[in-house]
């Protein structure tokens, strides 16, 4: 496994997901960029990794060393990507060990994004991502949180332990579901009374969103459809829904190519007939809610 690491403010954090990693039994070759070096130290990975840190494509003696990495790597990582290397990368520049490295694999890779706020909701870092992801390369999704200089926002960098089992996901993946297009529903639909309240249920949606990731993780093209907000490994599709009706719609939408549909979610049987445009005041007096059936998204398919 190639172990990228790349010049944030999070580079720091790489040193504890090479650790785990090679804990956990994986042969690790790090390759940190020049800039890299300005926030960690290549004798740290050196000291932790199976082999040491490599950061120039003219070191060690080996002329080629982007292309053993690339065709010898089950699976590469970058933790922290930033905003330059995601641009590189979907670019193809390969202007050092990292970058040509990736040009010369056929590995699955996985990046886990990490940036200021504004950086990761800049169209450039978002249209780069999108590109990598149609061409297969994992995405790890930054979490919000306290960023660098005291900010706090979406960009930080996944928990360690999100990276490995995402990275575990991917190189555990068999081939008996592969070829397979599965829909998965999952979670509680919510039933507007007005804007504040709703009808709902206690479903948490994890067991339609651990079915999407083994069915994931056997080969299978999964899209999860849910209300729920449990992160899910990289390579799965998510669409978001709240209400039974968008869930139907979701479903109609993609059920022409699924080649199996899993109806996990909890969806509501009943909905209010009329959703009050305002929030219902108490000094109102007790309200009459009326309610009507919700659309049966099985028998519609």
């Amino acid at each position: 496994m190639v172990l990228g690491v790349s010049a944030g403010i999070a580079a720091y954090k790489a040193v504890e997901i090479c650790r785990r990693m090679v804990d956990a039994g994986a042969f690790v070759s790090p390759v940190l960029t020049e800039d890299a070096l300005r926030f960690v130290g290549a004798v740290t990975f050196s000291a932790l990794a199976s082999e040491p840190a490599r950061t120039s494509l003219h070191e060690g003696g080996e002329t080629i060393p982007h292309t053993r990495l690339g065709q010898s790597a089950d699976l590469i990582v970058i933790a922290p990507a930033t905003a330059n290397i995601l641009a590189k990368q979907a670019a193809g520049i390969a202007d050092d060990l990292l970058t040509a490295t990736l040009l010369a694999t056929r590995a699955p890779v996985l990046v886990a994004p990490a940036m200021h706020t504004e950086m990761w909701e800049h169209p450039s870092v978002q249209e780069n991502l999108a590109t990598l992801r149609r061409r297969g390369v994992f995405v790890c999704e930054p979490e919000s949180g306290r960023l660098a200089g005291g900010d706090e926002g979406e960009g930080r960098l996944a928990d360690p332990s999100r990276i490995i089992a995402a990275a575990e996901e991917i190189l555990s993946r068999g081939h008996d579901l592969s070829g397979l297009r599965i829909v998965v529903t999952a979670g509680g639909t919510r039933e507007a009374i007005d804007p504040v309240r709703f009808i709902g249920n206690r479903s948490s949606g994890k067991m339609g969103h651990a079915i999407a990731q083994v069915a994931s993780a056997r080969g299978a093209a999964v899209t999860l459809i849910t209300t729920s907000s449990i992160p899910v490994v990289a390579g799965i599709e998510v669409v978001s829904v709240t209400t039974a009706e968008e869930m139907r719609l979701a479903v109609d939408e993609r059920f022409s190519e699924a080649s199996v549909v899993v109806m996990a979610a909890a969806v509501a049987d009943f909905r209010p007939k009329v959703v009050a445009p305002e929030k219902i005041k108490k000094h109102s007096g007790s309200p009459e809610i009326i309610l009507e059936p919700t659309p049966d998204i099985l028998s519609g398919l």
